[in-house]
């Protein structure tokens, strides 16, 4: 096996998964991804409510170093990422997220409704990021210092 890390995405988008409008955030990560190292799976494009769910339990059933979800974080009515991500999570961490709306809300006010979560499951690092690419930016820009870090950490590197 390689040492290279891997990534998954996930974009939850009713309408996009519909094919009625062309997702802008997968592409944005998963560049993203690439340009620090990262391996990333094809992004999937699912649904809101429980395909997030389902797809999430695919991904982790991988192990990849990373998961990244876009979409469902807000208060729309199948707004449930949140709820179809936190039962996987083994290890929170409300620190990442606090970070990645403090920096939203700067700009846009809304981000501080962004509901998402960012945890562990086993070696796996997994946020949800807003489903606009102005939130997705901001949750790179917060991940951007820490990433290589968790990663080390979760990899059982000591090195702080």
């Amino acid at each position: 096996m390689s040492g290279q890390r891997t990534a998954a995405v996930i974009v939850a988008s009713t309408r996009a998964a519909a094919g009625i409008y062309q997702d802008e955030c997968g592409p944005l990560i998963q560049g993203w991804l690439a340009d620090h190292g990262f391996a990333p799976h094809p992004t999937l494009v699912v649904p809101d409510g429980d395909p997030v769910g389902q797809a999430l339990g695919a991904v982790l059933s991988d192990s990849p170093s990373v998961v990244i979800t876009s979409g469902g974080t807000g208060l729309s009515p199948d707004d449930a990422t949140p709820e179809q991500t936190e039962p996987y999570l083994e290890r929170h961490l409300p620190g990442i997220m606090e970070a990645v709306r403090r920096r939203g809300a700067e700009k846009v006010p809304t981000a501080a409704l962004s509901r998402g979560f960012a945890g562990t499951v086993g070696r796996t690092f997994v946020i949800n990021l807003p489903g606009s690419p102005g939130g997705v930016r901001d949750g790179l820009a917060v991940l951007e210092p820490l990433l290589g870090h968790i990663c080390s950490q979760l990899e059982g590197k000591n090195d702080h």
